[in-house]
């Protein structure tokens, strides 16, 4: 379908495309029957894309409820990006998949424990200081605009350790405070390290 110059080609415009606000693609769309032996056939909806710019692959779709549109496809397929983008922080910075139990039941109880320790630290990051909340660490390779959830994470460690272990002691006046600037700049190197 692809390369038959005879395929009739629809353009549409989708909101939110890896998050740009509004793209203009290329569509066809049909349906056709998934099969398998000893099973009985499915109907699929497949819609195949491609970028009148050429600055993405084409990619082709499919859905087994072969009554949804096209433009209803794609945008579940466009919803699915913030999702894959929280497990794959959740996978770089919790480690989840790569757990080292031995048994699956310890498994089966790691993943969920570590998707909500996720939850929980979103949660908390949401209820911070909006000012420490959108505090993006710069990459030296491109600009944020939003935090991370490496951001997140650093910035829930640092009110958490500024309010219990950085506190001094009132009822001793011999005990030296670190200057405001060391005593920053360690928590910002060790909240983002830890």
């Amino acid at each position: 379908m692809l390369a038959d110059p005879d395929t009739a080609w629809q353009t549409l415009s989708i909101s939110g495309w890896y998050g740009t606000p509004e793209r203009r693609l290329e569509i066809c769309s049909q349906t056709a029957v998934w099969f398998h032996s000893g099973l009985p056939p499915v109907p699929v909806r497949w819609v195949l894309l491609r970028d009148p710019q050429g600055e993405f692959d084409p990619q082709a779709l499919l859905c087994t409820d072969a009554a949804r549109t096209p433009s209803q496809i794609i945008s579940w397929f466009v919803q699915r990006w913030p999702v894959e983008v929280a497990f794959r922080e959740a996978r770089d910075h919790l480690g989840v998949e790569t757990q080292r139990q031995w048994s699956d039941p310890a498994i089966a109880r790691t993943t969920p424990c570590l998707l909500g320790l996720f939850s929980l630290t979103a949660l908390l990051g949401k209820q911070l200081n909006p000012r420490t909340r959108l505090a993006a660490t710069a990459a030296a390779c491109y600009h944020k605009t939003q935090p991370t959830f490496a951001d997140t994470l650093a910035a829930v460690r640092k009110e958490i350790w500024a309010a219990q272990g950085f506190s001094m002691s009132r009822t001793r006046s011999d005990r030296q405070k670190l200057p405001t600037q060391l005593k920053d700049g360690i928590a910002y190197a060790l909240c983002h390290a830890a």
